[in-house]
């Protein structure tokens, strides 16, 4: 195993010493660097602080959620998904396809362990890795290394916004991390606060369990359909952008989604003026896909508001002065990194915890530090970036391990030749 003690050398006094990389994570991007250290011989570690892999897809997603883009693009390094899954394989398919990942490749994280503080120490040219156990503050560990991956992801914790009255309000109110399904809201005001892809899958699923969804549209938003032609259209867009600039293939898509969705702006759903692939690489906004979200906004079964004044106790007062009465709110806000809480360094990430530089150069930092699952173009970049992360430290390893093997060969030579 990566991680058995043959690798790492323990000190009484609660320090580590990692021959090889120290990845912290064990999401999917954190599970496809150890499998590309694997291929290249090289010892890790992995850090995961919940007690589980990909803690975020086990104990964070509802129940109805399936990969928005077909399989072949989701997939990790080496290994395929099995070939009975269908083309967007649901939550639970994929859960099972990485654990099966990670036993193939006898990858064992280390649980319950979080990270505090990441510090490079110049002095020796190693990294600093602290860390408490779950439950107990206690038991600290410093783990020290040549190598540092953060894949902890960019979606690490859950974005909440502040909205004035909100304690008052006295309903149920849950991020969307927390919500499973709409069983519990049967005949029930629910307000959904955002319109992104979880926004627009949760007010779908609040409706099939016959609940009453508003769904809050703050800014502008870009809906495609999921499929052009028969053909995915993350598929069609990557297809041609080999050929054309990135604005004409976002025109294309405009034009498409306008044949087949229709004009949505007349529903609430205001446009971006830059195009959805030119949004995504400058603000990191994912365009939704729509899987029949549209139709019930259409129908009227799903309301679209505008953006939230404040709540009082059972109501919410919108931006335009309708006030409605609810019982329930999600919050389908989003997610951030947590990167900047415990990485001692800010040359390589920005305030918000994503790499400086951005696709396909931001997967390598200075004094041996990288990020993987940090590109905004979900599993299929991280995973270009798994692969190069793994490659350049597996380069590094051979040529230190083949200069120490050297460094040895002479020692013992030297030594055979002083006893005649």
């Amino acid at each position: 195993m990566a991680q058995s003690l043959d690798h790492e050398e323990f000190f009484s006094d609660g320090c580590v010493l990692v021959n090889g990389p120290l990845i912290v994570g064990a999401g999917p991007s954190g599970l496809a660097v150890g499998a590309g250290l694997k291929q290249q011989g090289v010892p890790f570690v992995i850090l995961e602080r919940a007690n589980c892999i990909a803690s975020l897809w086990q104990n964070r997603t509802y129940d109805r959620l399936k990969l928005h883009l077909p399989k072949k693009f989701c997939e990790l390094p080496y290994m395929p998904f099995p070939e009975n899954f269908p083309e967007y394989p649901t939550k639970h398919q994929f859960i099972d396809y990485l654990e099966s990942y990670a036993k193939h490749f006898e990858i064992s994280p280390r649980f319950n362990e979080c990270v505090q503080s990441a510090k490079y120490d110049e002095t020796c040219g190693l990294w600093r890795v602290k860390t408490v156990t779950n439950g107990d503050s206690s038991s600290t560990i410093e783990y020290i290394c040549r190598w540092l991956v953060v894949a902890a992801g960019e979606n690490a914790e859950k974005v909440v916004p502040e909205f004035e009255g909100l304690q008052e309000f006295g309903g149920n109110v849950m991020h969307v991390c927390d919500y499973k399904s709409g069983e519990a809201y049967r005949r029930k005001n629910v307000l959904v606060v955002g319109c992104g892809n979880s926004g627009m899958e949760v007010s779908l699923d609040l409706f099939h369990h016959n609940a009453f969804p508003s769904m809050v549209v703050r800014s502008s938003v870009h809906v495609l359909p999921r499929e052009i032609l028969g053909k995915s259209t993350f598929e069609l867009a990557v297809s041609m952008m080999k050929w054309l600039p990135v604005w004409v293939v976002d025109k294309i898509l405009l034009v498409a989604a306008r044949l087949i969705l229709g004009y949505i702006e007349k529903y609430g759903l205001k446009r971006p003026r830059i195009g959805p692939l030119q949004l995504k690489d400058t603000e990191g906004k994912t365009p939704v896909l729509d899987i029949g979200t549209l139709q019930k906004i259409r129908s009227g079964e799903i309301k679209i508001v505008p953006g939230i004044k404040k709540f009082s106790h059972a109501s919410v007062e919108l931006i335009n002065g309708q006030i409605l009465e609810i019982d329930s709110v999600i919050l389908a806000t989003g997610y951030c990194s947590n990167v900047p809480s415990w990485l001692k360094e800010n040359e390589f990430f920005s305030r918000d915890g994503i790499p400086k530089s951005a696709f396909p150069n931001g997967w390598k930092g200075k004094a041996g530090l990288y990020a993987v699952g940090f590109t905004r173009r979900g599993l299929s970049g991280a995973s270009l970036d798994a692969i190069k992360v793994a490659q350049d430290i597996g380069k590094m390893w051979k040529k230190e391990t083949k200069q120490k093997n050297q460094s040895v060969s002479v020692l013992c030579h030297r030594k055979i030749q002083a006893t005649f």
